[in-house]
């Protein structure tokens, strides 16, 4: 079994910074955090884009955003835009969430067109697009049709949480989407992740990327409270 440095799992995070009452002053905290931690990319609220780029300017740590967050049900007309706008501030990569209550009714081609419209924005920029599920709300089997759909759209990554919905990331939903796509999408698994153990974890388990809130708490080997 491999064993991880912590240099090697904080390469593997996209820094969660997506708590409605951050302000300014914590994103710039929070970036100062991630150049010196090393963390592969510091993802943010939509707003925040410009002036995380304008932080993270001359390090190695990408700009990643969400979009449709937390809830998913933007019109895909809204999530493209949202897209555009985000990568013109400089955003890297994509966090969109999937529209769970278009998924949950069966509108499967909904599902996959609403992805669709943020990878034809994200794909020609070279921006890469992972497809929130919020697995707490799906079966494992859900699951599994989720990943389909992330695919057939075009997507890049699939990703279990946004840290605000039901359950979080767990080691079985992480085995059904790296059975389904893994080796073909990434599979980030985000959401409850807050002590080492977890973290390296999934990584041994196959995980691409790992989403986490409380980045230095989980690598200076303590246990984080909260949700994300």
């Amino acid at each position: 079994m491999k064993v991880f440095t912590v240099a090697e799992v904080a390469a593997k995070i996209d820094h969660a910074v997506l708590k409605p009452n951050f302000t300014d002053a914590d994103i710039e905290k929070h970036a100062k955090m991630c150049i010196s931690r090393g963390v592969f990319s510091m993802c943010v609220r939509p707003c925040d884009v410009a002036l995380a780029a304008k932080c993270l300017d001359d390090s190695k740590v990408l700009v990643s955003v969400v979009i449709g967050f937390p809830h998913g049900h933007h019109r895909p007309e809204v999530k493209a835009r949202e897209a555009e706008l985000a990568i013109t501030d400089g955003a890297r990569e994509l966090d969109m969430v999937m529209n769970i209550g278009k998924f949950l009714a069966g509108d499967f081609d909904y599902v996959r067109k609403d992805i669709a419209a943020v990878v034809a924005v994200a794909k020609p920029n070279g921006v890469l697009v992972k497809v929130i599920q919020e697995s707490g709300y799906l079966t494992l089997d859900q699951v599994a049709k989720a990943c389909q759909l992330t695919e057939q759209a075009g997507a890049d990554f699939v990703k279990t949480s946004t840290g605000f919905g039901p359950g979080c990331a767990t080691p079985e939903i992480i085995a059904i989407m790296l059975k389904t796509v893994g080796g073909r999408l990434g599979v980030k698994p985000s959401g409850g992740i807050r002590d080492w153990k977890s973290a390296v974890g999934y990584l041994e388990q196959g995980a691409n990327r790992l989403g986490i809130g409380s980045t230095e708490t989980v690598l200076d080997g303590g246990v984080a409270s909260g949700g994300y």
